[in-house]
């Protein structure tokens, strides 16, 4: 019999992904799944690591260099992920085509979600501590920022 000894949720910008961490109560046997699928292998600490980066430091991280956003179109919700450190952005689990230009105070990154027009808009915060501030639009409509 086995027992979920860890589950975590990992954010990234393909989504989110399910890990569950089983050992065997009586056989000794430990199982990693991720997403559904099982990996074999174990080893005695208990530690998940991404990138060579333990969970905190990891989420502590793509804090730092993603920015999510979950916006419903016509009752379909959607994942958008603005990787800072390339300027690419996601959508549902893949990379979208965008265009890119310079406007008064910042630039604009376009693209399309649904159908429906949407920009990433940076914008420069005026204090060097907190940087450039990213902001999704929808149809010219801002949408908030997801907590993950």
């Amino acid at each position: 019999m086995a027992d979920v000894v860890a589950l975590w949720d990992i954010a990234l910008s393909n989504g989110i992904h399910k890990v569950k961490f089983e050992h065997g109560t009586t056989s000794g046997k430990r199982t990693i799944t991720i997403d559904d699928e099982a990996v074999s292998g174990f080893a005695y600490e208990y530690t998940l690591e991404i990138d060579g980066k333990s969970l905190k430091k990891f989420v502590e991280h793509r804090a730092k260099t993603a920015k999510v956003w979950t916006p419903v179109i016509d009752g379909v919700g959607h994942r958008v992920v603005f990787e800072k450190d390339t300027m690419d952005v996601w959508c549902d689990g893949e990379v979208l085509d965008t265009a890119g230009e310079f406007v008064e105070g910042g630039s604009e990154t376009h693209f399309e979600v649904g159908g429906r027009s949407c920009c990433i808009r940076a914008v420069s915060s005026g204090k060097r501590r907190e940087g450039i501030i990213h902001s999704l639009l929808l149809d010219d409509r801002e949408i908030p920022e997801a907590i993950e």
